[in-house]
């Protein structure tokens, strides 16, 4: 067969043949290109796609909620959830929103963590300087008490837990020294509810606790009342909290000891911080003018008292003085004399 010759077509002069990348698509997909096959930077998702993906509202205050639920005697686990919420500020009403609810229908222990966390929580906002946290949480400081060691008995552990906190908070500024006061005359009421917790697994044994006021949070777990029955159906697992006899509140050995553990672990760390002295130029002047009792007689004499001494001590420290004072006991002592012959 005779083989057809391949016919080109042949342009114009000064014309060059069209390409694919002389279209309108290239023309705008070409700057992009040449800065991907110029660039050293790899191709593909990077972290910042998976921040993007993580910023969805819903996900971000289901992850903070899982770790607040993890929260543990542990600095990590505190630093964790403390970080997760300053890198998600944006979120910060959803964020401290999930704080609430979790005080709200969290067991006694996680209620604890979440309140030692608030120190922790607060200490970094303000090295990272996100004072809106800080406001949410002196705002609501009230209703924060109220969930942790609530007036109806089941939160009753948590007392001393609430008082160690408000100190340093206090202690660092964060709350007002009228607040924490007010707050303290609240929790008096509520403390001698601390009586009658009962074991699950020992009802009537002592292990854990004692009549000691200075002993750890963990050990007054079965000094508790009893709630109302309402109260106790609203907390998790409020169906089984309470006993069959006399209504008393019941916790678990496990829970028991998981605190015993914590609080233990809290212990071994208070030891750093017993020295940290907070920011201000008056702190310790404050803390001194307000421990300090007002002045009365006894007082007066006793600093009259110190004086005495004080020259006394003057007087035999110094030749000058010491020669002073006898010269003048001798002049007296003739004067005495000379009053007596005359007398005579």
């Amino acid at each position: 067969m005779r083989q057809q010759p391949e016919v080109k077509a042949e342009l114009p002069a000064g014309e060059q043949q069209p390409s694919s990348f002389d279209s309108p698509a290239h023309a705008l997909w070409s700057p992009l290109l040449d800065h991907v096959l110029s660039s050293d930077e790899p191709v593909g998702p990077s972290s910042s796609d998976d921040d993007d993906r993580m910023a969805d509202p819903f996900e971000v205050r289901m992850r903070f909620t899982n770790q607040l639920r993890g929260l543990n005697a542990s600095v990590t686990s505190a630093q964790k959830a403390a970080q997760f919420a300053i890198k998600y500020h944006a979120m910060a009403e959803d964020l401290h929103s999930c704080i609430v609810e979790q005080l709200a229908h969290t067991n006694m222990n996680t209620r604890a963590n979440i309140m030692y966390f608030l120190e922790h929580f607060l200490d970094m906002c303000r090295r990272e300087g996100h004072n809106d946290y800080v406001y949410m949480i002196q705002r609501d400081i009230f209703g924060i008490v109220d969930a942790v060691a609530p007036d109806d008995g089941t939160g009753a552990a948590n007392v001393k837990v609430v008082r160690t906190v408000l100190q340093a908070l206090q202690s660092k500024s964060f709350l007002e020294a009228h607040v924490v006061d007010k707050i303290q005359d609240a929790l008096k009421e509520r403390d001698p509810a601390a009586q009658e917790l009962v074991l699950t697994s020992s009802p009537a044994s002592g292990d854990y606790g004692g009549d000691d006021p200075n002993m750890a949070p963990s050990q007054t777990l079965q000094q508790t009342t009893a709630p109302s029955s309402s109260a106790t159906s609203r907390r998790p697992g409020g169906a089984n909290a309470t006993a069959a006899a006399g209504g008393l509140p019941r916790l678990d050995r496990k829970q028991v000891e998981q605190r015993i553990e914590e609080d233990r672990e809290r212990h071994k760390r208070l030891r750093e911080n017993i020295w940290a002295v907070p920011e201000g130029d008056y702190v310790e002047l404050d803390r001194l003018w307000e421990e300090t009792s007002s002045l009365n007689d006894d007082d007066i004499r006793m600093m009259e008292e110190e004086h005495v001494e004080w020259a006394q001590d003057m007087m035999n420290a110094c030749v000058h003085r010491r020669e002073v004072a006898d010269a003048e006991a001798a002049r007296e002592a003739r004067e005495k004399e000379k009053n007596g012959g005359d007398a005579h």
